[in-house]
């Protein structure tokens, strides 16, 4: 992992678009909570086949005006046509976002056509060819290897795809094994990539919930984590310090051994994320 290290280290957090007027509220108070923390950007969600991309549209700007932090959205291209790509990037530059996590996305319940783009990579191509340098982009990366990937060697394929169509660095899908991101490294540096590629690390909340995210994504759950996490039954206040605890070793494993960032994937929530942040000693940053 020796070419990660001369990246000098991003923090950011995910957030997902809200679509109740208390989740509105709920979420504005976690942005504050987080914004001074002073991370390097928010990113924000992009529902299946766009489903979303008006809240995120809306809560992206809100995060840019009211915390003065850079908002990156998700811009999926599964079941969108170019010429809606290119309205919502044309809002974008509009409203002063330079930004972007650009995402196949997942195809929506009953949908039947893909849209305009099959892959992440065309989708790149295309906003290079429309916008130019105008967006730092970044893309997603799987260090277990994407589910639905035949093996291995067409996962980092797919994924050099992605960099040759012009993406600047990628976020990990969330692992708690960091040798599997060590390895996915160690495979790009093999065949040429030498970009950021930022661990993204998911806060322990709930057992349930982990479960049923990591089935649907493919991450896979230690059985000594899975255990732990069983044994707490529904105590959240243990679940959480267990979950602090286990995530912060995670994270200063990964930072000393190269790690050019993490991106912590929040659900909207501040607490944890805030505890293993200060735990990783980040926040001095604030008074650098």
């Amino acid at each position: 992992m020796e070419s990660q290290k001369q990246y000098t280290p991003t923090f950011s957090f995910e957030f997902y678009p809200p679509k109740t007027p208390e989740a509105i509220g709920k979420l504005q108070t976690t942005q504050a909570e987080l914004a001074k923390l002073n991370p390097d950007f928010f990113s924000v969600t992009f529902g299946a086949g766009g489903s979303t991309r008006d809240m995120t549209f809306e809560t992206v700007v809100d995060i840019h005006n009211k915390t003065g932090i850079i908002a990156a959205p998700h811009i999926s291209c599964i079941g969108s046509e170019s010429n809606d790509i290119k309205a919502i990037l044309d809002k974008y530059i509009e409203s002063g976002i330079t930004r972007i996590v650009a995402l196949r996305g997942d195809l929506p319940s009953g949908s039947v056509g893909y849209g305009h783009f099959r892959y992440a990579n065309e989708l790149i191509e295309f906003i290079r060819k429309e916008t130019g340098d105008h967006f730092h982009i970044e893309v997603a990366a799987y260090p277990e290897f994407h589910p639905q990937a035949p093996n291995p060697r067409a996962d980092i394929e797919n994924f050099k795809k992605k960099i040759d169509a012009g993406a600047n660095g990628a976020i990990t899908q969330y692992f708690y094994n960091p040798f599997a991101y060590y390895r996915f490294i160690d495979s790009c540096e093999k065949i040429g990539l030498d970009i950021p590629i930022v661990a993204g690390i998911m806060p322990i909340v709930s057992c349930t919930q982990l479960q049923r995210f990591s089935e649907a994504c493919g991450a896979e759950i230690p059985r000594w984590i899975l255990k732990r996490l069983q044994e707490f039954g529904d105590d959240r206040v243990s679940i959480r310090e267990f979950g602090v605890d286990v995530t912060t070793e995670l994270c200063e494993q990964l930072l000393t051994n190269g790690a050019p960032g993490l991106h912590f994937y929040t659900m909207n929530q501040s607490v944890a994320s805030t505890a293993i942040w200060k735990n990783l000693g980040i926040d001095q940053r604030v008074n650098d």
